[in-house]
């Protein structure tokens, strides 16, 4: 709205207040149409003007390509999270490095495992969870305030042996889709063979 009209609005409310507190709203048929137009809308029942208001809506296209359309909408039918709304600005902005500390540990405690197969060495991997650790017990010392941190420290030598079963099951996965494709191209080579060997008794 331009200022001139909000201007324009705000003088009409003050010479209708004016008027109703004289009780002479019918000398004015503008204020008066209004007024009329004020006690029909009271008259309506919330439950119904709401579904008005919705099918009015959704008859001018406002509810059409909505973002989770079709979809579930993230979040809901989960237990309760305090930090859900920094959570959800972290992710939809794509911070990182942001936040308090008790969150952000948090989220690395969820990914840590990922991070860690990422790794190469058992030394390494030791070093990574003893920096993890070490950043937890700083964290709960709250020197800087926020949240309470609820995140553990990990077990060093369980994440070490954690690391090297998911690494081993990897390299298994590994070799067998190897396998299976060594097996595959076998196949495709004998299927070759048998057609080459076919077309030559043709001519």
């Amino acid at each position: 709205m331009n200022p001139g009209g909000a201007d324009e609005l705000r003088r009409r409310l003050e010479r209708a207040a004016e008027l109703r507190a004289a009780g002479d709203v019918e000398n004015d048929p503008e204020l008066a149409a209004e007024e009329e137009l004020r006690k029909k809308r009271l008259k309506f029942d919330p439950a119904a003007r709401a579904e008005y208001l919705v099918r009015d809506a959704m008859a001018r296209g406002e509810f059409d390509n909505l973002k989770y359309a079709g979809k579930p909408i993230p979040g809901l039918g989960g237990t309760y999270d305090p930090d859900w709304w920094i959570k959800g600005l972290i992710q939809r902005e794509h911070l990182s490095g942001l936040g308090p500390k008790a969150l952000l540990l948090r989220v690395e405690d969820a990914e840590l495992d990922e991070r860690l197969d990422t790794l190469f060495t058992e030394r390494e991997v030791r070093a990574a969870v003893e920096d993890f650790n070490a950043r937890v017990i700083d964290a709960r010392r709250q020197l800087e305030g926020g949240p309470p941190v609820v995140t553990k420290t990990r077990d060093v030598e369980g994440e070490v042996r954690r690391w090297r079963e998911r690494r081993e099951l990897r390299a298994v996965a590994t070799r067998r889709e190897e396998e299976a494709a060594a097996a595959e191209e076998e196949v495709r080579r004998k299927q070759r063979t048998w057609w080459r060997r076919l077309w030559r008794g043709q001519h």
